[in-house]
């Protein structure tokens, strides 16, 4: 019986996936997530039914607009696979089951999808214009507070830890509205310090402290690696160029996301 429930939970998942496609190519342009109906970004025809099937339109179409039979990237399919995978393994190491289907388990996995929305969406348009979306960033705010009053329901000594986290929320987003607006300053590390305190409040401090180092040293390689490409003459970007296309909230990201599912598999198996 479990396996028709991670069926349906990898279903859930691939449609999440092309709902986070749309998001990252919308949401920068300020377009409609919801109500505006999908579309090829090159000829601007709209989808039909058989088109919007996660997964399986791709493969069916052979990975081509059906109308102007540009082909479609082939991130929209890997990240539609990524996400049902990761619903199902999450799913599988909170314990979800048709045994335990228990308020506290579904509760626990619905904050993950939540989380991971964040995530995914965080990350995407950051890869994508090396830029934090205030819009992405106050929804992943917002849920990090409903998961902290879920969490002081269930476990009242967590508060006060907590509450540090409220304290700093307000004090960055105060920096960010007064002060770096006022300035007209770059406020993208005071948006990668929010979304580290949302990372924490969702993951832990451990898990984020090893992001951050498992980050500093990806950076460190990819621009060790950039910096001999310039050296032999196989890049035209300067050193400067190459540090400001640096997507950190990538990096943290995909770090964050993994070392989420290594602890929580050894904490798992751990427990068996």
């Amino acid at each position: 019986m479990d396996i028709i429930l991670y069926i349906i939970i990898f279903l859930i998942g691939i449609f999440f996936g092309s709902f986070y496609t749309l998001a990252v190519y919308r949401i920068p342009k300020r377009e409609d997530i919801i109500h505006t109906h999908s579309y090829c970004p090159n000829c601007k025809h709209k989808l039909g039914v058989l088109d919007l099937i996660p997964v399986f339109s791709y493969i069916f179409l052979g990975g081509k607009c059906r109308y102007c039979k540009k082909k479609i990237r082939p991130r929209y399919f890997i990240l539609e696979i990524l996400s049902g995978i990761f619903f199902v393994l999450v799913a599988y190491l909170l314990g979800l089951s048709y045994q335990n289907m228990s308020v506290e388990a579904i509760l626990n996995f619905v904050f993950f999808v939540l989380y991971f929305t964040f995530i995914v969406l965080f990350a995407g348009i950051d890869s994508e214009y090396r830029k934090i979306n205030k819009q992405v960033l106050m929804y992943g705010i917002i849920i990090s507070l409903m998961y902290i009053v879920y969490l002081c329901i269930i476990d009242l000594t967590s508060i006060y830890r907590y509450g540090i986290y409220l304290v700093l929320y307000i004090i960055l987003l105060l920096t960010d509205t007064i002060y770096l607006k006022k300035k007209a300053l770059d406020s993208y590390p005071l948006d990668i310090l929010l979304a580290i305190i949302i990372m924490i409040i969702f993951t832990s401090e451990y898990i984020v402290i090893n992001s951050c180092i498992a980050t500093l040293l990806s950076i460190a390689i990819y621009l060790i690696i950039r910096k001999v490409q310039i050296a032999k003459g196989k890049s035209k970007k300067t050193e400067t160029e190459i540090n400001e296309e640096i997507s950190v909230g990538l990096y943290m990201s995909i770090t964050n996301i993994l070392f989420y599912i290594i602890i929580l598999g050894i904490c798992n198996f751990g427990v068996k």
